[in-house]
């Protein structure tokens, strides 16, 4: 007797339709060409496709989620390439692959947070080692050198890397790495790559690149002669502020490098989640996209805040006043999302951060929304008096604030220094933020109106 429910449309029906195959069955069909053809593609088809390849078992387009910590053995000694996430993960895989290529890698270990990828690159040092860093490098950076030096015994000197005599003035025999940050956080300055690299290859040194500022679109570290790049994926790759991660790519050819990165990872715990490495994988398909967007929304700004009478100073690169705009323009393939300033009057900054609607006062950037911070108090709290003022940074404290209580203890509260940093994502639903700092409800200091979108010419003041 014919069953009245057999579906053709139904996978697992007598009716179906289609010849099925056995899972990991090879790809008859022209996608299964693709991963040898990446290579050759531009980046924006990179971002779609990398790490993307439809799924061998079963054919899903979008990267499956392994969510498992652990994997079965087909037989002793024996299995499908996988044992322990910790030490690897098809998932990561995927997204390791796809960082490394667009990176132009040999290939790529995805960490647990930025901070544990800057972690695994400070343990290909030998102890004993000395670094040479940017002098004003993200806080959590500075504050992992420190902990290192005091700790382990690293010796660590920050300098202006853009000034190569201080670089070979501070260059030691006991020097195994310059850690480069470019653009820097905060103050966005630029080191010279190609003649740093050059410099500390002839002496047998590493050099390591953050990119997390620019990411592959915008900069390309190993064309200009790095041996390492970390990210901070939380940023830019995933784009979407909802996860956190990081990466240490190795340079092209340096295919030992990064197998000792991979051993690192595994070896310290600091490998990333299943579910964390398929956000970010997702996030990496518009990265070209959104950093085009970025850029543009925040040269609009940069160009607004360049020309308003209340603000002292604009970072930017890709402002024509930059002292380093063309160093910019050779090195890097775009100015990037990031602007730093600072108010011709310090005590305006608290004024100033709570009064803008379309810009959360947060840490972190590289996601859909905008955002600002105020580094001295919040990203670079942690660094001391001395090395603010070593890096340029901030005046602190000021005197005009005082000392508030949080759970029994004191707190000085966040400081008005110099500087704010913006990072200016796509354009807001309205078109126009207003910023009205004032020192009284009836006269109003100064005011100034950031366009949201660059199409909308901000009006005057």
């Amino acid at each position: 007797m014919t069953s009245p429910f057999l579906d053709s449309n139904v996978p697992g029906n007598p009716a179906y339709h289609f010849e099925t195959v056995a899972p990991g069955t090879l790809s008859r069909v022209g996608w299964g060409e693709r991963p040898g053809l990446l290579g050759a593609t531009d980046l924006a088809t990179q971002c779609v496709h990398a790490g993307s390849q439809p799924d061998a078992a079963y054919g899903s387009v979008v990267a499956p989620l392994y969510q498992t910590s652990t994997f079965a053995f087909t037989d002793l000694g024996t299995n499908g390439g996988f044992d322990y996430t910790r030490s690897g993960n098809p998932t990561r895989a995927r997204l390791e692959e796809a960082i490394a290529l667009l990176e132009g890698g040999a290939g790529a270990t995805c960490t647990s947070t930025g901070m544990s990828a800057v972690l695994v690159a400070l343990n290909l040092l030998p102890q004993g080692s000395r670094v040479l860093s940017t002098v004003d490098c993200y806080g959590g950076t500075y504050r992992t050198l420190e902990h290192a030096r005091n700790t382990y015994g690293l010796q660590v000197d920050y300098l202006d890397l853009a000034d190569l005599d201080a670089l070979a003035k501070a260059w030691r025999e006991d020097t195994r790495m310059v850690w480069v940050e470019t653009p820097s956080n905060p103050l966005l300055r630029l080191t010279d790559i190609q003649a740093v690299a050059a410099f500390a290859h002839a002496r047998g040194a590493l050099v390591v690149v953050d990119n997390t500022f620019l990411s592959p679109i915008q900069q390309r570290p190993f064309e200009l002669g790095a041996d390492v790049v970390v990210h901070s994926t939380t940023k830019y790759l995933n784009g979407h502020s909802d996860v956190v991660g990081g990466a240490v790519v190795a340079a092209p050819g340096q295919d030992a490098l990064a197998q000792r990165l991979a051993a690192l990872n595994n070896l310290l715990g600091t490998s990333q989640a299943p579910h964390d490495t398929w956000l970010i994988l997702r996030g990496l398909k518009t990265l070209k996209l959104r950093m085009e967007a970025h850029e543009r929304n925040a040269q609009a700004v940069a160009e607004h805040l360049a020309q308003h009478p209340a603000v002292a100073k604009v970072n930017y690169p890709g402002l024509p006043s930059h002292p380093q705009h063309d160093l910019a323009r050779r090195q890097q393939k775009g100015f990037g999302a990031m602007i730093s300033f600072e108010l011709k009057n310090p005590a305006n900054v608290e004024t100033v951060l709570r009064r803008l609607r379309w810009f959360a006062l947060a840490e972190s950037l590289g996601g859909i929304e905008s955002l600002v911070a105020h580094p001295a108090s919040m990203t670079h709290a942690s660094m001391t008096p001395e090395a603010r003022q070593r890096a340029g940074h901030f005046r602190w404290p000021h005197p005009a604030l005082g000392w508030h209580r949080r759970a029994g203890r004191s707190h000085q509260r966040p400081q008005p220094g110099l500087g704010l940093i913006l990072h200016r994502s796509h354009p807001c639903p309205v078109p126009i933020a207003s910023i009205t700092p004032t020192n009284s409800l009836d006269k109003p200091q100064w005011c100034a109106s950031i366009a949201s979108c660059p199409r909308v010419v901000p009006p005057s003041i």
